[in-house]
């Protein structure tokens, strides 16, 4: 029994682990005689994701430090040191020459750390009127601050396709649906222009998230500010923030950044998931609207014919894991007092992953939108079903008859009713049809069934016409072209 006792521990049973490290951690240990139990070490350590916060951690350090020299809590000397220091720090990470250890527990440790071995004492000194608390927050907000230009611009990239494939097709006419049946007829350009306007909302989501967002928390400590004459808002310039937060607890403790970033992902990750279903939808055999470029399309290991949408069907998929994400965090966040609390160190790992899939799924709807080729011709086939001009000859008895718009919608109901009896489309009538429902009806009505008539027709703003179309794409570009400069602000 003692043997088989021995063994179980050897191989690592749960119930005999041992110490990983039986001296306390060096940049906490004061108050610890001894090292984290393995498991703790393994549940604690956030460095295999904070290690993105690299870039953003040696940032905010240098501030950090530049500001303590001028204000006189730090030597010049040391600060020099320290500088230096970060700089060698910054360039082993770049070449993939730094070592990461789960012990060290983060990205802020392990820069300390090895800034301790690279200059010797000054590097404890970095750490005065900081904590791991207002670190976190400053690299944080910077790296979604970074993750939202990104988005911005994957973005615009989306918005330019949609420009110039809406004015390739102005006047090329399409069935519009409304609960998946034929509706009435629109152009595809004004249909491609409706995805721009949803994604110009989403850069306008992103911007509102970015100017909250745009605080820093660095300064703020543990929670409660510090006794040193820190100058917060010389190191707020330093990093591109607006202003110090006026919060020291809030500082710490707030992830509505976060949140607000992943409820603009999750937007815009629907609204590509509602584009990708359409192309699945055109792309398909029964509509052939689109075909989709090899570059977008994969065929199939057992039949040779096909031809699948499989990047448009991803993007319908990503919207889920981007959603969640969202969920996770709002469920992390839901239940927590002030300040800080362990717990916050989940909220990295769904906003990498959430910005880096929609970041993804942003490039790959643009090459799909400015790859495929468009079937004119089984566009405008489609809109010989369906009654589509319905409205349009309600609206000519109400134009021209007088007759109020109910009573002109029974009366066309009626028609549709003799024209699906006799098997043909509502412009396939004769006038003699027509009468037999409405007497007072002229040859001037059958003009309101053409569909390009129908089409053309719709010139109110933000209609379907290809007029108003060409319009509302001279509006929209002129709004791209000012947005992008704003951007580059």
């Amino acid at each position: 029994m003692k043997r088989s006792k021995k063994k179980s521990a050897a191989k690592g049973n749960p119930r005999t682990h041992s110490r990983a490290n039986p001296q306390a951690n060096p940049l906490w240990g004061g108050r610890f005689a001894s090292g984290p139990d393995a498991l703790m070490e393994q549940v604690n350590a956030s460095i295999g994701f904070d290690k993105a916060l690299a870039t953003q951690d040696l940032a905010q350090s240098r501030a950090h430090c530049s500001m303590l020299v001028k204000a006189g809590i730090l030597s010049a000397k040391d600060g020099h040191a320290i500088l230096k220091g970060l700089a060698a720090v910054e360039r082993e990470i770049a070449a993939g020459a730094f070592t990461f250890a789960p012990a060290l527990e983060d990205i802020h440790m392990h820069v300390e750390a090895r800034l301790a071995e690279l200059i010797g004492e000054p590097a404890g000194r970095l750490h005065t009127a900081r904590s791991r608390n207002d670190q976190v927050a400053t690299d944080f907000r910077i790296w979604v601050r970074d993750a939202v230009d990104r988005i911005d611009a994957g973005l615009s990239s989306l918005q330019r396709v949609l420009l110039d494939r809406a004015h390739e097709h102005a006047e090329t006419v399409l069935p519009g649906l409304t609960h998946l049946q034929p509706a009435q007829p629109v152009t595809f350009g004004h249909h491609l222009l409706a995805y721009f306007e949803m994604f110009d909302r989403d850069r306008g989501r992103f911007r509102d998230c970015r100017a909250r967002l745009n605080e820093s928390p660095l300064g703020a400590a543990a929670l409660a500010g510090t006794t040193y004459p820190i100058d917060r808002k010389a190191t707020a310039k330093a990093l591109g923030f607006a202003r110090p937060m006026e919060n020291s607890m809030d500082a710490v403790s707030a992830r509505d950044f976060a949140l607000e970033f992943l409820a603009a992902c999750s937007i815009a990750a629907v609204h590509l998931s509602r584009l990708g279903e359409e192309l699945v939808i055109w792309a398909s055999a029964r509509f052939r609207f689109v075909r989709l470029s090899d570059a977008f399309s994969t065929g199939s290991s057992i039949m040779p014919q096909k031809r699948n949408p499989d990047a448009a069907e991803l993007l319908r998929a990503k919207a889920g894991p981007i959603i969640g994400a969202l969920n996770s965090l709002l469920v992390t966040m839901k239940g927590l007092p002030l300040t800080y609390s362990k717990d916050m160190q989940e909220d990295k790992v769904p906003t990498f992953a959430a910005a880096e899939q929609l970041e993804l799924s942003l490039q790959v709807m643009a090459g799909m939108v400015a790859d495929l080729t468009v079937n004119k011709d089984a566009m405008r086939a489609a809109t010989s079903e369906g009654f589509l001009t319905a409205t349009d000859l309600a609206d000519w008895l109400v134009q021209e008859l007088d007759m109020p718009f109910r009573e002109a919608h029974g009366v066309v109901g009626r028609i549709v009713r003799l024209a699906e009896h006799k098997g043909v489309g509502l412009e396939q009538l004769s006038l003699g049809d027509l009468k037999l429902v409405e007497p007072r009806i002229t040859a001037d009505a059958q003009r309101a069934l053409s569909v390009e008539n129908a089409v053309a027709r719709r010139r109110s703003h933000g209609g379907t016409a290809p007029k108003q179309v060409r319009s509302a794409l001279k509006r929209a570009r002129a709004r791209w072209k000012q947005a992008n400069k704003d951007a580059k602000r």
